[in-house]
């Protein structure tokens, strides 16, 4: 393994745990985050409140840093604008999530925890991704 695929590992592992751990790869944990009329489950809460504090600690970090630790350069969106393939996309994705309870993290941990029903999920969002390339391809 090359030296800058260890962080990677490393980081991938450690976003699995936790998804694990917050219970975030169990597809009824996330549709009762999702049911705020019935049975609300505000594990889900927690879990992105968490990210969310860390993302702003490390957002606010970034530019006081001349580089990054483990790369050559930040790579940091410079776009802003909101296109129908970008609102498209946020909706298709919150739709599959609200449906399947899953989203791509938390579908590929699952696989290791509950295979079969994970698998499905990864089938359909690895056909969907082939779907949009193909589309993006004739359209270009």
């Amino acid at each position: 393994m090359t030296r800058p695929a260890l962080p990677a590992l490393v980081s991938g592992t450690l976003f699995g745990a936790g998804l694990a751990l917050g219970g975030m790869t169990d597809p009824a944990r996330v549709r009762g985050f999702l049911d705020l009329f019935g049975a609300w489950d505000p594990t889900l809460a927690f879990v992105m409140g968490g990210a969310v504090l860390v993302m702003a600690i490390v957002w606010r970090a970034v530019p006081r840093m001349q580089t990054p630790w483990l790369a050559e350069a930040f790579h940091l969106p410079t776009r802003a604008d909101l296109t129908p393939r970008l609102i498209g996309g946020a909706a298709l994705f919150g739709i599959g999530w609200g449906v399947a309870g899953l989203c791509p993290g938390p579908g590929i941990a699952a696989l290791v925890i509950e295979p079969g029903a994970a698998a499905i999920f990864v089938a359909a969002m690895l056909a969907g991704m082939a779907l949009v390339r193909l589309f993006e391809a004739k359209s270009a």
